[in-house]
């Protein structure tokens, strides 16, 4: 077996085994349900997630939208020369005004648009959804409303944590703590967190399996492994928090954990057919990605961990952190 071959094989089998680690810790120990946790077990799992909320937006804004502005330029940039050197051979290139007309194209913030696209996308999505669950008819529930829905309808009771209200169930101020019916917006957004994640992890794997050296092939690697570990961790961590029910919990996090070593399997292949590893679909649907990623960071997750009753300095310090931890890792990944 070749050295590259063998670093690439091992490379796939630790971020395999890591991720599933990582990923399973928060959401197999019973430790990490907040809704049984009182006094401090409840304010250390409270900081542990303002921890992973700043992972979540480091993730978003280092890695996410970064790769996809720079890949999305990139794939743009050499359509448009491409296009450029073909009208120069066929001789129809009009001196200086075409070359401009080149330039102003490429001027137009193209990868901004697809990112924005995915944020609207979701957004559409999750209204749609909120809009069909209040739509459908009366269950044991409320009257006239979906029990799905009957957690983040509940009047006048802003943060009540735990409030009892008549006729309706004492509700946390959780973001997604099934209803007695269904699953909740809150499990909605952790599947599309999960998505977006998993897309993400399958572009990172596909770029180490191209690696053409064993030093950067092992370097990135490193990198990725330390970015997959607590991004695994943190979904695992909002997957329990989101209510999602424990069997798709560990599908979620079993997919979840394939993403990057299948996308290293692919890269290997084409590393050794010849191919090309990139391509204008691929960077698109990674700007999609980035754009749903955006959503479900500023307007789920941050906004619910700074909703809970801890001091807002240590809220603060706690989410630095974690967008910290990203930082560094993003100046080797």
């Amino acid at each position: 077996m070749e050295p590259l071959l063998a670093v690439k094989i091992g490379c796939l089998v630790a971020l395999l085994f890591i991720t599933l680690v990582c990923g399973l810790i928060p959401a197999q120990v019973k430790w990490f349900q907040i809704k049984a946790a009182k006094g401090r077990h409840r304010r250390i799992l409270s900081f542990i997630g303002c921890f992973a909320a700043g992972v979540f937006l480091g993730a978003c804004l280092m890695h996410t939208a970064a790769d996809a502005l720079t890949d999305i330029q990139w794939e743009l940039g050499k359509r448009l020369q491409q296009a450029a050197a073909g009208r120069n051979l066929t001789g129809t290139q009009n001196d200086s005004s075409r070359a401009s007309a080149c330039g102003a194209e490429l001027d137009y913030p193209f990868a901004e648009l697809v990112i924005s696209l995915g944020f609207f996308l979701v957004f559409l999505t999750e209204s749609l959804v909120l809009h069909c669950c209040h739509a459908a008819p009366p269950s044991h529930g409320a009257p006239g409303k979906d029990p799905a829905c009957s957690a983040p309808s509940v009047p006048s009771v802003p943060h009540s944590h735990g409030v009892t209200v008549p006729n309706i169930p004492s509700v946390p101020h959780s973001h997604g703590v099934p209803g007695p019916g269904g699953p909740s917006p809150g499990s909605f957004r952790a599947l599309v967190l999960f998505i977006t994640l998993s897309l993400h992890s399958l572009f990172e794997g596909l770029a180490v399996g191209v690696q053409q050296g064993e030093a950067g092939a092992l370097q990135l690697c490193l990198a990725v492994l330390a970015h997959k570990g607590v991004i695994a961790f943190s979904l695992g961590l909002q997957l329990v928090q989101s209510g999602t029910w424990p069997r798709w919990r560990l599908l979620y996090l079993g997919i979840f954990a394939l993403m990057s070593p299948s996308g290293m399997a692919v890269g290997i292949g084409l590393s050794f057919s010849g191919g090309a590893a990139g391509g204008l679909a691929m960077a698109l649907v990674e700007g999609v990605a980035a754009g749903t990623f955006l959503y479900i960071t500023f307007l789920e997750i941050l906004p619910h961990e700074l909703s809970s009753r801890e001091p807002p300095l240590a809220k603060f310090s706690f989410i630095a952190l974690g967008f910290t931890v990203m930082a560094t890792i993003a100046v080797w990944a």
